[in-house]
C-alpha cells in the first residue's frame, strides 16, 4: 500500500542525493551507511526504552532506502550486486528494529500493559521471523521464475507502522501503542507469508486466479 508514495518521497530527497552524486559518494555507499544508522539507532536507543529519540533517529537514516536506489538510476550504476546489497541489507535494519524491541522486553523493568513482557519479547521475535519469511517466500519465488509479491503488511507497511506508532508510544508514554501494532503486525506478517504461499502455488500448478 504504501509503495505508492514511494515517488513522492524520491521527488522529495532527489536534490541531496543529486549532491551526493556529484560529491563522488556511490548509492553502495548511501545504502552501508543508512543501513548502519538504522541499526545503531534501533539497537542503542530501543533496549534503553528511548523510543521517541530512536524512531527519530532510525528515520533519518531509513530515506536512504529511496535514495540510493535514485543514485543508481540517476548515475547507471544499476547493477545486480547493488540490488542484491539493498535487498540484503534491508533484512538487516528490519531485524535491527525488532530486535531492538526484544533487548527492550528481556529487561525485567520493561513496561506492557496489555500482558506481560515477556509475551511482548515473544511477539517481536515472531515480527522479525515472520517479515524475513515473507521476503525470503518473494525471493525465493522469483528464483523459481514466479512472482510472489503482495499480501495485507509488504515490508513498507510493516516499518512505517512500528516505526509510526512506536515513536508515539514513546512521545506519548503510552506503551499500548507498540504493544497493538506488535499484535496486529505478527498476525498480518503471517497472513502475508500464507497468501504468497498460495500465489506461488496457484502459478505452480497453473490454477486459476
Amino acid at each position: 500500500m504504501l509503495e505508492r508514495f514511494r515517488q513522492f518521497w524520491t521527488n522529495v530527497w532527489a536534490p541531496l542525493a543529486d549532491l551526493l552524486l556529484r560529491m563522488g559518494v556511490k548509492p553502495d555507499h548511501v545504502t552501508i551507511v543508512g543501513t548502519i544508522g538504522v541499526s545503531a539507532g534501533a539497537l542503542w536507543f530501543f533496549p534503553r526504552g528511548q523510543f521517541f529519540v530512536g524512531v527519530l533517529v532510525i528515520t533519518a537514516f531509513v530515506f536512504s532506502d529511496i535514495m540510493d536506489g535514485y543514485m543508481a538510476r540517476q548515475s547507471g550504476q544499476s547493477s545486480p550486486w547493488g540490488a542484491f546489497l539493498d535487498s540484503t541489507l534491508d533484512r538487516v535494519g528490519d531485524a535491527a528494529i525488532f530486535g531492538g524491541l526484544v533487548l527492550y522486553y528481556a529487561q525485567s523493568d520493561a513496561e506492557a500493559t496489555l500482558g506481560s513482557p515477556w509475551l511482548y519479547l515473544c511477539l517481536s521475535l515472531a515480527c522479525l521471523f515472520l517479515g524475513n519469511l515473507t521476503s525470503y517466500a518473494r525471493a525465493r519465488a522469483e528464483s523459481l521464475g514466479m512472482q510472489a509479491k503482495g499480501g495485507i503488511a509488504e515490508r513498507a507497511d510493516r516499518l512505517v507502522a512500528i516505526l509510526v506508532m512506536t515513536g508515539f508510544a514513546g512521545l506519548l508514554d503510552l506503551p499500548i501503542l507498540r504493544e497493538l501494532t506488535l499484535w496486529v503486525l505478527a498476525l498480518a506478517s503471517l497472513v502475508t507469508v500464507v497468501q504468497r504461499m498460495v500465489i506461488v502455488h496457484r502459478q505452480a500448478f497453473d490454477e486459476p486466479r
